[in-house]
């Protein structure tokens, strides 16, 4: 089911973020907020945020892209303005799950996908599936493999007990997340409002906690199989066009990332920005942007 949002943003916000929300409830009976803009077509612009962001990461590419594109953008179940449920299976596998309910509810049959942080496992996740409907791709730091490296502060906010207190109690990810994910330039005070205006409070940076807490370190990790899978299959998006778009300066997915992308991807065009940070698409002004609509809005499909 799929309608659309009435709760109304602040002013300043929808000065930011200037689109009608909607809402699709999911397979797990959750509410999923979205921005669906364009023409409306079964070819979309699919654009899948990370953890501490949502759907606002996203919000200037849509502007640029939304006249001559669809554009979807979902804030993933516990984040932006999506439901925060306290009890929800918070899984890599559930949440591929969620937006391939979203793809068939809006009918989507040619997808270009845009994915960024955690955007990239759930994105290869539902590519790695479904990889008829996706017809080209947009990497932004990311990954969707396995990987033996995290930094210690995000590690910390993993550990029992005290990762949680530091996460929900103290905002200690999404808070410090508006300074330390960039780099060249500093975001403006709206800016940050924008990113941490979903978590506000101890209940809803439930899912901030709980996207931390998936990454699959541990052998046993429930999620550590279904990125084995994903990992395991991206050769079947080999044929893809593919452009990677990197922030040189990203404390997270550092430079290890980008060259394990080209390893997997050896034809991939890549477009690194020394100075940029982890927010990318903010950081680099609008090249980075305009790099990825030129990319996306070339016509022909696979």
């Amino acid at each position: 089911m799929v309608t659309t949002q009435t709760s109304v943003l602040p002013e300043w916000l929808r000065k930011l973020y200037p689109f009608t929300p909607h809402k699709f409830v999911t397979p797990g009976g959750a509410t999923m907020s979205y921005v669906d803009e364009g023409p409306r077509s079964d070819e979309a612009v699919l654009m899948l945020h990370g953890n501490p962001t949502w759907s606002f990461f996203y919000r200037d590419l849509i502007r640029q892209l939304a006249p001559h594109l669809r554009c979807v953008a979902p804030d993933h179940i516990g984040m932006g303005l999506s439901e925060k449920p306290e009890v929800y299976p918070y899984t890599l596998d559930r949440r591929i799950g969620d937006i391939a309910a979203l793809v068939r509810t809006l009918g989507l049959k040619h997808i270009r996908l845009v994915v960024h942080d955690w955007g990239g496992a759930i994105g290869f996740g539902l590519a790695t599936r479904y990889p008829e409907l996706i017809d080209r791709i947009v990497i932004l730091n990311t990954a969707a493999f396995l990987s033996k490296r995290i930094p210690l502060r995000i590690a910390l906010c993993r550990a029992p007990g005290i990762g949680s207190w530091l996460v929900r109690s103290l905002n200690g990810f999404a808070g410090p997340a508006t300074r330390m994910a960039m780099h060249a330039r500093s975001l403006s005070r709206d800016e940050k409002r924008g990113y941490l205006f979903p978590y506000d409070s101890w209940s809803n940076r439930v899912a901030v906690h709980r996207f931390v807490t998936d990454i699959p370190m541990e052998k046993d990790h429930p999620t550590r199989v279904t990125m084995k899978e994903i990992e395991e299959k991206l050769d079947l998006l080999a044929d893809r066009p593919k452009l990677i778009l990197w922030g040189g300066r990203d404390f997270c997915f550092n430079d290890h990332f980008l060259e394990q992308w080209q390893r997997i991807y050896p034809r991939a065009a890549v477009h690194r920005f020394p100075n940029a940070g982890h927010y990318v698409l903010e950081d680099t002004g609008t090249e980075a942007r305009d790099r990825a609509v030129q990319f996306l809005r070339r016509a022909e499909f696979i």
